[in-house]
C-alpha cells in the first residue's frame, strides 16, 4: 500500500477529492492510504503560531521552520521511507513521465504545502524534491498537491477500470494527445460519429485513432 500524506494549513480542502470517486476506490481497495496533517497542530505557543515576518524585511509572512519540521517528522514517523516533496514555483515542472515514475515506486510521499510568501529555507534539509505545476503563482500548495496525488494514484495498477486505460491516454508515450472519442447517440444536432468507429474493423479503427492523435506542441 502506497501512502500519501499532505501537510497543510487547510486539511478540509482535501476532504472532497480524497473521499470521492477514484480516490475513494483506491483507498477502499487497499491500494493507497491518503491522509492530511494539520500544520496548525504543530504551531508554537497558545496561539499555535505557524508564520512570522521575514528577516531582512519585505511584504508578507513566511511559514516558520519549527512547525514545518515537527510536522514532517510526524509524517516520517508514520512512514519512515517516504520521500518529502515541497510545492514551489522553483521546482521541477510536473509532467506525465514523472507521474509514472512516482507511481512505480514502492515508497510513499509526504507533500508540504506552502502558504503566504513561502517558507523558511531551513526546512529544505528534510526535503527530497521540489515540484511545480506550472509557471504561475497560486495562493498555496494545496491545489498542486491535489493535482500531483491524483496523477500518481490513477496510474497505480488496479485503480483505473481497464488494464489499458492509462496506457492509451494523453501523454502516455510522452508525445501525443489522445484521439477524439465518441459514445451514444450516433447522431447529435447534426454531428455524427465517424463511420469507421462503427465499422467493427479493428485495423481501420486503430489507424484512424493513430492518425487523429495530436502531436504534443
Amino acid at each position: 500500500m502506497k501512502k500519501f500524506q499532505v501537510i497543510t494549513l487547510f486539511p478540509d480542502m482535501f476532504t472532497g477529492i480524497f473521499g470521492n470517486s477514484m480516490m475513494w476506490k483506491a483507498q477502499n481497495s487497499g491500494l493507497v492510504k491518503l491522509a492530511t496533517i494539520d500544520l496548525r497542530q504543530f504551531g508554537l505557543g497558545p496561539r499555535k503560531q505557524v508564520d512570522d515576518t521575514p528577516y531582512g524585511g519585505g511584504d508578507g509572512m513566511l511559514l516558520m521552520v519549527e512547525p514545518l519540521w515537527r510536522a514532517v517528522e510526524y509524517a516520517k514517523s508514520n512512514d519512515p521511507d517516504a520521500k518529502v516533496l515541497i510545492m514551489t514555483p522553483r521546482g521541477t515542472t510536473w509532467h506525465q513521465a514523472l507521474a509514472r515514475e512516482y507511481a512505480d515506486t514502492e515508497h510513499g510521499y509526504i507533500f508540504v504545502c506552502g502558504r503566504y510568501e513561502g517558507y523558511d529555507e531551513r526546512i529544505m534539509k528534510l526535503v527530497d524534491g521540489e515540484i511545480s505545476v506550472g509557471n504561475y503563482v497560486l495562493t498555496g500548495g494545496e491545489l498542486p498537491a491535489m493535482t500531483i496525488v491524483d496523477s500518481i494514484v490513477r496510474l497505480i495498477p488496479g485503480v483505473l477500470g481497464g488494464a489499458e486505460s492509462a496506457a492509451i491516454e494523453s501523454f502516455a508515450d510522452g508525445e501525443t494527445l489522445e484521439y477524439p472519442q465518441y459514445t451514444r447517440p450516433e447522431e447529435f444536432q447534426g454531428e455524427c460519429v465517424p463511420p469507421v468507429l462503427l465499422s467493427g474493423h479493428h485495423g481501420d479503427i486503430a489507424r484512424w485513432r493513430s492518425e487523429h492523435s495530436l502531436k504534443k506542441s
